[in-house]
């Protein structure tokens, strides 16, 4: 086994255009406010070998220009798109409240027991987040990759390298607009291992 260390920024998107709402699979734009939370989120200094993105709008058009700023490589991954909310795609969390009371805090608490409704569920979300990470590991080992993508998606890849049960990814770790998180995977003749390095910066 080639020895080999593998650095992996993640970053979710900024704010999208509409506002706040559960808007999933609904494919905003940044705002203007959004963009600027992402330029302001990455420094002129930082180096890496590949940047990775969600195909959704509020990722994608920020990667593609970073991307193309720096000359560097870009790939599309459908499986980092954020989890579908079904019937709250759209909806504001007050408008949820409304129309179904509690339905939201069980969600938060435990989303694997109480998904949204029409919705995916967290097992299918999880396991196609799982496979774009296992995938990128892998095809990227020994290089600096920055992933673009959502809240929902970091969760899942931090919950799969910190062994965070399921039922507690969602409430267990805040994930704002533009917020960074660092994994470093280190490759060895003792197996692979995976860390969380920074999160929130």
């Amino acid at each position: 086994m080639k020895n080999s260390t593998t650095t992996i920024d993640l970053i979710r998107h900024g704010e999208p255009a509409g506002g706040p709402m559960f808007r999933g699979s609904q494919d905003d734009p940044l705002s203007d406010l959004g963009w600027q939370q992402m330029r302001s989120a990455i420094s002129d200094t930082e180096e890496w070998d590949l940047v990775v993105t969600s195909p959704l709008l509020r990722c994608h058009r920020f990667a593609e220009q970073l991307a193309t700023n720096r000359q560097l490589p870009l790939e599309r991954d459908e499986r980092l798109r954020e989890i579908s909310f079904g019937a709250w795609e759209g909806m504001t969390a007050d408008a949820i409240q409304a129309d179904a009371p509690e339905a939201l805090n069980r969600f938060w608490s435990d989303p694997v027991a109480y998904p949204p409704p029409g919705g995916e569920t967290m097992d299918e979300f999880h396991a196609r987040v799982r496979d774009s990470w296992h995938h990128w590991c892998r095809e990227a080992a020994g290089q600096r990759v920055l992933v673009v993508c959502h809240g929902g998606v970091i969760r899942m890849i931090l919950a799969e390298v910190m062994g965070i049960p399921l039922n507690r990814s969602f409430s267990a770790l805040a994930v704002p607009y533009a917020c960074r998180s660092r994994v470093r995977i280190d490759q060895s003749e003792h197996g692979i291992f995976s860390s969380l390095l920074s999160h929130g910066g």
